[in-house]
């Protein structure tokens, strides 16, 4: 199965996370069932020092889970696994993968634009959200920050 993703990008405080929490729920009305991906520099710790996960991962184990009876996470490292082969692993269940970040990885991307030198031109994107209108390449549409108008074109273009 093939997984449908696409890289949410743009500079640092660009708004990629508030719009991001704005275009889940439009696509979730439309009964699409959508996962994320946030990207974190290396160092970020993912589980809480000191919490028995913690303890138990820094002893030794290569996975850990940590499950409720509502909730669960996987935690594991691995050498530069490729976050293709994570998806196609972990999320294949789903119709649209949204990633936040990952701008050097090889996946369709939407930049989020909210000042400074726009990423579109130096890397490739399918279209640019932003407010006004920053100077993209010819033929890459800028969409308005509007999670339907978005959405009609996750639709159109990667669904």
């Amino acid at each position: 199965m093939t997984v449908k993703a696409i890289a949410i990008i743009g500079h640092h405080d660009a708004g990629k996370t508030t719009f991001l929490t704005r275009l889940i729920p439009a696509l979730t009305a439309r009964d699409y069932r959508v996962g994320c991906v946030k990207h974190v520099a290396p160092d970020v710790e993912l589980d809480t020092p000191g919490k028995d996960s913690y303890l138990l991962a820094k002893a030794g184990a290569k996975r850990t889970l940590v499950y409720s009876d509502v909730r669960g996470a996987l935690l594991w490292d691995h050498p530069g696994e490729p976050v293709d082969m994570v998806l196609a692993r972990h999320f294949s269940d789903l119709d649209l993968i949204l990633l936040e970040g990952f701008k050097d990885a090889d996946l369709p991307k939407i930049e989020v634009y909210s000042s400074g030198e726009p990423l579109a031109g130096r890397i490739p994107v399918l279209a640019v959200v932003a407010s006004g209108s920053p100077r993209v390449p010819d033929g890459v549409p800028v969409l308005p920050p509007d999670p339907d108008i978005v959405a009609d074109f996750l639709e159109a273009e990667v669904l």
